[in-house]
């Protein structure tokens, strides 16, 4: 029987791939930062009403905010802006492929900074775990980007691959944040704890990026606002999907809850090969397995 944290870790990477196939409609529809702000934005109403639903349904009132929560709060929330616009711009370049594939190492930076930041510790066997998962997420994106490892050793010293463990580091240092930030609340029920800080977060993330938005993209506004349909369905899977991650790395290590969400890589790609029906490559079929024996032994063994 899986534990909480692992069901609830399966239920954000579904509603995460979900969010991204969503957001896919308003693709060419809004600037490249108008759609990652869509999610900030659209997101924050909904992210208060289920404030206000825990705090109902538990009857607890909210827990005293201290700087360490603020610090971390306000670190994460720019670490995953970050993030976000790093790899918006490796998207710009024309050999963004390795990079985007280093990017994924964010596992391992969850793990380390986790041990370093929040003194999480890792098992012998959960750290195999770890890297397996890691290793697996790194050979299914060079299947999907069509690398080999001979242009891997060629650009492995380049400014893509460089972005991208620049880009791994931000979100991983976002994750760990966000851990950092729920648990400083010191409150005795998990659930609450998360939901403040994801509200919080959001809140930072909103008026952050909405004055990048207002100083560098104005016009973004009115299309924002047109699209709102669209924007508003993103946000509702969006805040499932954040919901679920807060809720988990609140009650786990949180190198664990990433390494068990690697599986959305997973649903990504059955999506596409069910949809496109294209072939299967040795590199992914190579990263499928790891990916999966990777996890299994985590929650079996870790």
């Amino acid at each position: 029987m899986l534990e909480t944290w692992a069901l609830i870790s399966l239920g954000g990477a579904f509603f995460q791939n979900l969010r991204s196939a969503l957001q896919k409609h308003l693709t060419g529809k809004l600037s490249n930062s108008a759609a990652a702000y869509s999610r900030f934005l659209y997101a924050l109403p909904f992210s208060l009403i289920y404030l206000c639903v825990v705090r109902y349904m538990t009857g607890d009132s909210l827990p005293d905010l201290n700087i360490e929560f603020f610090i971390f709060c306000v670190a994460g929330s720019v670490a995953q802006i970050l993030f976000t616009v790093l790899l918006l711009w490796m998207f710009s370049f024309k050999t963004f492929a390795v990079g985007t594939t280093f990017s994924k190492l964010e596992v391992v930076v969850v793990a380390l900074l986790g041990a370093l930041l929040l003194k999480d510790s890792l098992s012998f066997t959960a750290t195999i775990a770890i890297v397996i998962c890691a290793s697996g997420v790194v050979a299914l994106s060079f299947g999907q980007n069509r690398n080999n490892i001979r242009t891997v050793t060629i650009q492995v010293f380049s400014r893509d691959t460089a972005i991208g463990l620049i880009c791994a580091f931000f979100l991983g240092a976002s994750v760990i944040c966000f851990r950092g930030a729920s648990l400083a609340l010191q409150h005795n029920n998990i659930f609450t704890s998360a939901a403040l800080t994801l509200a919080i977060t959001l809140t930072i993330q909103t008026v952050v990026m909405g004055a990048w938005i207002t100083w560098r993209e104005p016009e973004q506004w009115h299309k924002l606002l047109q699209h709102w349909r669209w924007a508003t369905v993103v946000g509702a899977a969006g805040i499932l999907a954040s919901i679920c991650w807060f809720t988990a790395i609140t009650m786990q290590n949180a190198s664990f809850v990433r390494s068990v969400g690697t599986i959305e890589l997973l649903f990504t790609y059955l999506f596409s090969t069910r949809i496109f029906k294209e072939k299967v490559s040795s590199f992914e079929l190579a990263g499928i397995v790891l990916i999966v024996a990777g996890i299994l032994l985590l929650l079996l063994k870790g």
